[in-house]
């Protein structure tokens, strides 16, 4: 005979258990049914026992005229529960897809809203996931999407977590019947022109009809696919870590692989390792467009291949991969007087520079490559900036940002290339520290 199982409030403080430390728990609150009833249930037990500070967030969209009146109800609940509420007014950026632009100015202001140590608490619950899964399915996903929604995950700051996954709609209803919760109902969750809606009411029901348990087995399928993904992303681990060796240009402050580690992997292992390795910085595209990462393994020593993305480029150089985004993709800073060498130079969209030691007389210019500049080098002369740049195995991406320092129209030194970055005997050193948050680096 089958065990009972526990009430809600039970399986939620379950699924809370190992976030009791964190210090503040805000709930997504929409006003709809699910995140009513979350944060109800929070609220309630709240009053027996120890939580961390819990609060309510509603952001609202502007998208219809009677969203207008839904962060008044939205205060009204939160009043009656002596719960906190924070509302976040955004701008939905137009585009092909209205869901995706809702969802995007919804995380953003997610993002900004949670604090270090915070979490967010948001209630998709078990029928949300099977949907998920389904969705996911008829766009071609792979494993990492058919995982379905993540309990938990980064969120700025903070983490969100989605305590409800393993309850379904109908025990949030019969709770919120039993407890006469008043929420609102969205009425664009009745146009069937998006895709999750037409899925819930045209889909959903004649599968259900004919296997009655559809949602839950859909859902476990969720769960063996995410256990998949973990092991993937341990294999891709292991993969990456013979490629995440030291370069002589880790002071670019840019995440950069060994392409032949990378290349002695099977086809499937090096998307998997990249893909791993490319999902904190950018969106991947699917199974069917990653001649971009082919061509870039297999060019020749001097061509100059990249692999556009949605979020940045991957540039081939020095026998490794690059990741460049924010102002690696902009024109060259302009040339920028330097009034006093005592002082850090702020270069506006390219970092700091510093001049130590005994700092060259007259005036000072940090300028950029042109082509034709020559330099003298102590013991060998009159050289090539060109050819010096070559010498040194400087990537071709940086040497348009490379610093150029000039003191009465000739070229004194170059930025950290050792040998090229310092005056005579080393009297003096031209140091650039490109890292910075002005480059917008993901």
């Amino acid at each position: 005979m089958s065990q009972p199982m526990p009430d809600l409030a039970v399986r939620l403080m379950q699924n809370l258990a190992p976030w009791r430390n964190a210090k503040t728990w805000r709930v997504a609150f929409s006003s709809g049914l699910d995140s009513t009833v979350l944060l109800h249930l929070l609220a309630q037990r709240a009053k027996t026992e120890s939580l961390p500070a819990l609060s309510a967030l509603h952001v609202h969209h502007g998208l219809q005229a009677v969203a207008d009146a839904w962060p008044e109800h939205c205060q009204t609940v939160c009043d009656a529960l002596g719960v906190p509420l924070q509302v976040v007014r955004v701008q939905v950026q137009p585009g092909a897809s209205l869901e995706r632009a809702a969802r995007d100015a919804r995380y953003a202001a997610f993002v900004e809203a949670i604090q270090t140590d915070e979490l967010l608490l948001t209630a998709q619950h078990r029928d949300d996931q099977a949907e998920t899964l389904l969705f996911r399915l008829l766009r071609g996903a792979g494993v990492r999407g058919l995982s379905g929604m993540p309990r938990q995950r980064a969120l700025g700051r903070g983490h969100l977590v989605r305590p409800l996954l393993d309850i379904t709609r109908a025990e949030l209803e019969a709770y919120a019947t039993e407890h006469q919760l008043r929420w609102i109902e969205d009425p664009s969750n009745q146009d069937r022109q998006y895709s999750r809606n037409y899925l819930r009411h045209q889909v959903f029901p004649v599968l259900t009809s004919r296997w009655p348990q559809a949602l839950a087995t859909m859902a476990r399928s969720a769960e063996h696919l995410s256990e998949a993904q973990g092991l993937l992303d341990e294999l891709a681990q292991i993969d990456l870590s013979q490629a995440l060796n030291i370069s002589e240009f880790d002071w670019l402050g840019l995440p950069s692989l060994e392409l032949a580690s990378l290349a002695k992997l099977s086809a499937a292992r090096q998307r998997n390792a990249l893909s791993h390795w490319l999902a904190p910085r950018t969106r991947m595209p699917d199974s069917d467009h990653w001649s971009g990462w082919e061509n870039l393994r297999d060019a020749t020593g001097d061509a100059r291949p990249i692999w556009r993305l949605a979020d940045g480029e991957l540039h081939r150089a020095g026998g490794r991969i690059w990741w460049l985004s924010g102002i690696w993709l902009h024109a060259a800073p302009a040339a920028q007087e330097w009034s006093d060498p005592s002082l850090p130079l702020t270069v506006p969209g390219n970092g700091v520079l510093t001049l130590t030691g005994q700092i060259p007389a007259g005036p000072l210019q940090i300028r950029y490559r042109e082509g034709g500049e020559v330099m003298n080098v102590p013991g060998r002369g009159h050289r090539d900036l060109k050819r010096l740049l070559n010498e040194s195995g400087v990537p071709l991406f940086v040497r348009g940002r490379l610093p150029l320092l000039f003191g009465g129209g000739q070229l004194l030194a170059v930025a950290n290339l050792a040998g090229l970055n310092r005056g005579p005997s080393g009297s003096w050193n031209l140091h650039w520290q490109p890292r910075g948050e002005d480059q917008g680096l993901r």
